[in-house]
């Protein structure tokens, strides 16, 4: 996380989550790692997957967890945040 003094409490983390994560897209990285996408990074996983792959994605967890009993709560969205 990202801390700017100057900013005291109005901390810029989504602008630079934003720049960051789109700097790593068009390096052609991803926002993601082998443990899967997490809550703070889901949002930016559009950044480095296509709406096909995260597609799969979701037939993928619904096939493997029908019942939703992993983890549950949680599930993930990957869009590109507005």
């Amino acid at each position: 996380m990202v801390n700017i003094p100057e900013a005291g409490r109005d901390q810029p983390h989504k602008a630079v989550k934003a720049l960051v994560y789109a700097l790593t897209r068009d390096m052609g990285g991803t926002v993601s790692a082998e443990h899967g996408i997490g809550a703070i990074k889901r949002d930016y996983l559009g950044y480095s997957r296509t709406p096909q792959e995260i597609a799969l994605m979701r037939r993928i967890k619904a096939a493997l967890d029908p019942k939703g009993i992993l983890n549950p709560l949680k599930s993930f969205d990957g869009g590109t945040p507005a």
